[in-house]
């Protein structure tokens, strides 16, 4: 049998190679997009209504993919428990895109884009068509076939990277910027269409069909996990969609207040890296998680990843913070290096958001799934708090600490909370150590770096070599005993 650490890392690398190929594409796009949108308040208009899909897609798949691998390891029939998840999240979809046809006019009216409805529109299918494939999909990495789910992503992937393309270098208009925002959609839309296409047999072979007893069951395990998911996508992207109203009723003018917006967007995507790892773990972990829960050795097993994770979570922080003088050049629009300074923080913000999604295996497990909902809640209270306050006072730069903050704060409770409910003996020496040591060494950097502006290879030779002696205290802690358990005893007790 493969070594289930190993097993997990193939299965990450499988299901997340779509997604990390696809992100980081995306991510090459916004040297494309912030030269093209010569004004920053522009990105800031994509930026703002991005957001707001964030928040969609979690309340339209309603937790029903972690439901569905939950019921899917305790019941018999399989079938029955695919077809209720997906009817579940076909039906809240249909309700919502008819809410979105009649109201789309008010809707863009309050959002700021009254002159473009077309906007809410195309944003209403995207996130019904995704959410409609989201099931499906789950079956696939339910049913172990990786690489159907890979092609399907990365088909889709490819399609609104060449949309995009096509979009920026042959239909863009200096001129009209709006009107490259509305094609950017409409590339959306149609790659969101290519995995409903990719997933077709389970649309047409779907029976109508309902068990209610079932569905209850579900919905009351799925419940709680929307809700904090909702509470957790606020953390990661309200301050995106308040930045605009908060500043406007401040006092600026809807074009600054997109400008903070498109600055603080395009040096957030310089912190992606660390979320598009969170994402690919979090496609194999969960049902590796599940599967493994009932082994003797459980919890030993979850621990000795939570090593490794932040080991690695802190050599990508220092990759990329002491390297950023390299990085900033992904934006070529000198106008948007202002707010580099936030990458750092929110690097730091996304190494917390890594350790506490890993620990939320404790709630999952035990079926206390409303103590996520609790935290996130608590999170998204105090995301709103800091940002509402903050914002006028310090501009996108109160996003990224209150980014910081939250997450702090909903990992440590997670773990208090956990070790009450479903104890798993973290190493937390070694935590602390990996944590620490990689402050330590990006301290270390930041204080000797006297011309932060200037690149020379002596000052990247230094800062490679600290993230090279972080790897390489990792591995010296992590490497394989060279002298087996019981040859150890044997020693132990001869030397006795």
């Amino acid at each position: 049998m493969a070594n289930p650490l190993q097993r997990l890392l193939g299965q990450t690398a499988i299901y997340g190679l779509p997604t990390i190929v696809g992100r980081l594409l995306n991510f090459f796009l916004v040297p494309l997009y912030t030269w093209k949108f010569a004004e920053t308040s522009d990105y800031g208009v994509l930026s703002h209504l991005y957001a707001y899909v964030a928040f969609l897609m979690v309340f339209l798949t309603f937790g029903m993919e972690t439901a569905f691998f939950k019921f899917l390891n305790d019941r018999n029939d399989k079938q029955e428990t695919f077809q209720n998840s997906f009817l579940t999240v076909l039906g809240l979809n249909t309700i919502f895109l008819l809410v979105i046809l009649l109201f789309s006019p008010s809707l863009a009216d309050a959002m700021g884009y009254a002159s473009n409805v077309e906007f809410i529109v195309i944003l209403g299918l995207v996130v019904v068509t995704d959410a409609a494939a989201a099931i499906p999909l789950a079956k696939l990495r339910a049913e172990n076939k990786a690489g159907k789910f890979a092609i399907i992503q990365s088909a889709s992937i490819v399609t609104n990277i060449v949309l995009n393309l096509f979009i920026m270098f042959v239909l863009f208009n200096p001129e009209e910027p709006m009107e490259a925002i509305f094609f950017i959609l409409l590339a959306n839309l149609v790659a969101s269409l290519v995995k409903v296409v990719g997933t077709y047999k389970d649309f047409l072979t779907i029976r109508l069909t309902y068990n209610a007893q079932l569905a209850k069951d579900m919905i009351r395990y799925s419940f709680p996990l929307m809700i904090g998911g909702l509470a957790g996508i606020a953390n990661e992207t309200l301050d995106r969609a308040i930045m605009r109203p908060v500043m406007e009723y401040s006092g600026s003018t809807s074009k600054e207040a997109l400008s903070q917006l498109g600055i603080y967007s395009a040096c957030y995507k310089l912190s992606i890296i660390v979320t598009i790892l969170l994402q690919a773990y979090r496609y194999a972990a969960e049902p590796f998680f599940f599967s493994r829960a009932k082994e003797e050795n459980a919890n030993k097993l979850f621990a000795k990843i939570m090593n490794y994770f932040v080991a690695f979570l802190c050599i990508v922080f220092l990759g990329i913070t002491l390297n950023i003088d390299t990085f900033k050049y992904f934006i070529p629009n000198e106008d948007y290096w202002v707010g580099l300074d936030v990458v750092p923080i929110l690097l730091l913000a996304n190494i917390f958001l890594g350790i506490y999604l890993n620990q939320s295996v404790w709630y999952k497990l035990s079926d206390q799934t409303r103590f996520g909902a609790y935290i996130a809640m608590g999170g998204a209270v105090l995301t709103i708090a800091i940002n509402v306050i903050f914002i006028p006072l310090y501009g996108f730069r109160a996003s990224a600490w209150a980014t910081l903050i939250v997450y702090a704060s909903q990992m440590v409770a997670s773990y208090f909370l956990g070790q009450k409910y479903y104890p798993i003996r973290y190493n937390l020496r070694k935590f602390f150590l990996y944590l620490l040591l990689g402050l330590a060494l990006f301290a270390i950097a930041w204080l000797s770096n006297v011309n932060p502006d200037r690149f020379t290879w002596r000052k990247f030779a230094f800062q490679n070599s600290l993230i090279l002696f972080y790897g390489f205290v990792v591995w010296f802690i992590e490497r394989p005993s060279s002298t087996p358990p019981k040859q150890k005893e044997t020693t132990q007790r001869s030397t006795e």
